[in-house]
């Protein structure tokens, strides 16, 4: 095979060529990998701490400002409404009883409604991350139609908020027979939230995480 000569011209090119490549290559072999790299991923590193720390920082300032937020708040729900006016548990159930006799004593129009029946129920168990607790009563009435209806809106849409739960609707079949206008035998379970004992809730390091939302008014009814 027959070499081809070439021109000095070229020859320098190629050289300067050939060199180029080398020294490219021994600064990704012998610099960048070994030290540029490293120096980089440490100041991507020192980046991330600094802003990491600026957060954290911003977070340590507003600290007294959250507290205040967080004791005003906790002030605002123990003087809120929507709570029982009682703070112990059988105290406010026996409330609720009463709440129900003096609601029903004054839904007597177009028809009559009687309590038959009305008993605390135990205590229910706390919710995990729930920080309130409940007062519930099982109720039993014998009511018309029209003042039933009138009884459960005045104890849902009224203040405190109030739940009903397993609401059963039926006509005693006996009675019905006797009486074509036999009442309706009306049973449900009415609870509410009991009002906090301690208003203003500790901070903690993460924010207002510990302060929960007042409970918000809503129907049950099943």
């Amino acid at each position: 095979m027959k070499m081809v000569r070439l021109q000095p011209r070229d020859s320098r090119i190629a050289a300067i060529a050939l060199l180029v490549l080398v020294l490219v290559l021994g600064y990704f072999v012998l610099l960048h990998w070994w030290f540029v790299a490293p120096l980089q991923d440490i100041r991507s590193e020192m980046a991330d701490l600094r802003d990491t720390h600026s957060r954290y920082a911003a977070a340590i300032a507003d600290k007294p400002a959250l507290q205040q937020r967080i004791a005003a708040l906790g002030a605002g729900q123990a003087a809120s409404s929507a709570f029982l006016a009682e703070d112990d548990p059988n105290t406010a159930a026996a409330d609720l009883m009463q709440r129900v006799v003096d609601v029903v004593g004054t839904s007597t129009q177009g028809g009559s409604c009687v309590v038959s029946q009305k008993m605390p129920m135990p205590n229910p168990p706390a919710t995990p991350g729930e920080p309130y607790r409940k007062a519930a009563v099982s109720i039993s009435l014998s009511c018309d139609i029209q003042p039933l209806a009138a009884v459960l809106q005045a104890l849902e849409q009224g203040t405190p908020y109030l739940f009903i739960d397993d609401l059963s609707i039926y006509r005693n079949p006996v009675a019905a027979q006797q009486n074509n206008v036999a009442p309706l035998e009306v049973q449900f379970t009415l609870s509410g939230y009991v009002r906090p004992t301690h208003a203003t809730p500790s901070a903690t390091p993460g924010g207002a995480a510990a302060v929960g939302a007042t409970p918000m008014q809503a129907g049950a009814i099943r």
